[in-house]
């Protein structure tokens, strides 16, 4: 009996950094998955498939409609499809944390199953745009979740990469935190005006031009904290370069995104293709505003986020 006690093998314990690395990898892929499902749902939206799929969950009462199948349902059956696959991802992410979470950083099981209870609302919200028909504050809704949800994964994903803080005290994270909110209320003016058909309703019967106008002055407090980070970091001698170029990446982003705005308004979304690449480079630009955000914060503060 001694004998068999001493030879029983012993359970090997995860590698932290092996365990962690995997995770990191799988909540980078998941947020590529979640921009290219918002890029989907903008061609959706305007290629007016909203409702291509009458029923919800399924698709005329199937996984695939193969004989319904074009264009628009196509669209709106592999949004679906993404998002389907994307839930099952945050599923797998909360298990894989929870089962480690020995070796993990102790905040990290817990933001998973945030992350996931986002997603979950969204499924729910996915769910009443088909049943309520497109009503306008749920489209709306569903975009500032998918947004939020995104946000919550490059937050997580950021904070997992190995990075040796400076310690330097400057106000970088605020300035970059408040870009990140501007666009981020821009961006779902931006898809109240979609949900709305403000722009069309405004050029044909001036209507909703408010709600139009508003999202036309929003670039401006959009634009000015954007450009006050790309200077600011600029100007900041010691900045670590990785934040460096984040911040011009931030700063290309922006003037793409007034481009394919003013080019977008000039064409009355006459252009499908260039109102969703609208749409995607706002994501964009929210998505390094954000990543800033985070690796400015761990610059500044230096957070034992492994324990």
């Amino acid at each position: 009996m001694a004998d068999s006690v001493l030879h029983r093998p012993i359970a090997s314990t995860p590698d932290p950094v092996k365990t962690t690395t995997r995770i990191r990898r799988l909540v980078w892929k998941i947020a590529v998955a979640t921009f290219l499902l918002m890029a989907v749902g903008s061609a959706t939206r305007v290629m007016n498939a909203g409702l291509a799929c009458p029923d919800w969950p399924l698709c005329y009462g199937q996984l695939i409609p193969t004989q319904q199948m074009n264009l628009q349902v196509f669209l709106e059956w592999f949004h679906r499809l993404d998002a389907a696959l994307i839930g099952l991802s945050a599923i797998a992410l909360v298990i894989d944390t929870w089962w480690h979470r020995r070796v993990l950083p102790t905040w990290l099981p817990w933001a998973s199953v945030f992350a996931l209870s986002l997603i979950v609302f969204q499924g729910v919200l996915g769910g009443l745009t088909v049943t309520e028909l497109l009503r306008f504050d749920i489209v709306t809704a569903h975009l500032g979740t998918a947004l939020f949800f995104f946000c919550t994964l490059l937050v997580i994903g950021t904070l997992l990469i190995p990075y040796q803080a400076t310690g330097t005290q400057n106000p970088l994270p605020w300035v970059a935190g408040t870009a990140a909110l501007l666009v981020y209320v821009q961006s779902l003016l931006g898809g109240l005006i979609a949900s709305k058909w403000a722009l069309h309703q405004c050029f044909a019967g001036s209507q909703l031009c408010t709600v139009m106008n508003s999202h036309i002055i929003g670039v401006v407090p959009a634009t000015l904290s954007t450009i006050i980070l790309v200077v600011w970091a600029w100007r900041t001698p010691a900045l670590n370069p990785k934040l460096r170029q984040l911040s011009r990446l931030a700063g290309l982003f922006v003037v793409l995104q007034i481009l394919l705005g003013v080019a977008t308004f000039k064409l009355h979304l006459q252009v499908e293709p260039l109102t969703v690449s609208h749409q995607a480079m706002g994501a964009a630009l929210l998505g390094t505003l954000v990543v800033f955000t985070a690796l400015a914060w761990r610059d500044r503060k230096s957070p034992a986020l492994s324990q």
